[in-house]
């Protein structure tokens, strides 16, 4: 059940479409704030707050650099989503449904 909440926080910060694109965009790569911040029709602060949602849950790291901050993808914290999202997508042998996916159901 903790890596089922674990992971829970980081679907929430994926579920807003902004969020997501962002991810997206840093999938090529670091990115300034600036840089983001052209490809939305948002303000600067709410690009603020994006970033914080994506910072907390892990997935994102950002470091200053003069006045601009710049983000990219903590590539570990990526893999270890992807690799948590494919194990609940695909039945194995110690599925969380405790039954042999070859027995017939009720």
């Amino acid at each position: 059940m903790e890596r089922y909440a674990r992971y829970a926080g980081l679907f929430k910060a994926l579920s807003d479409p902004n969020r997501l694109m962002i991810v997206d965009m840093l999938s090529c790569g670091e990115l300034c704030a600036c840089k983001i911040l052209e490809r939305f029709d948002i303000t600067q602060p709410t690009l603020s707050h994006h970033m914080k949602i994506l910072c907390d849950c892990g997935l994102v790291s950002g470091r200053k650099a003069g006045k601009w901050t710049y983000y990219s993808l903590v590539e570990k914290a990526a893999q270890d989503f992807k690799d948590f999202l494919n194990a609940v997508i695909t039945a194995e042998e110690n599925c969380v449904c405790g039954a042999d996916n070859n027995e017939e159901c009720c």
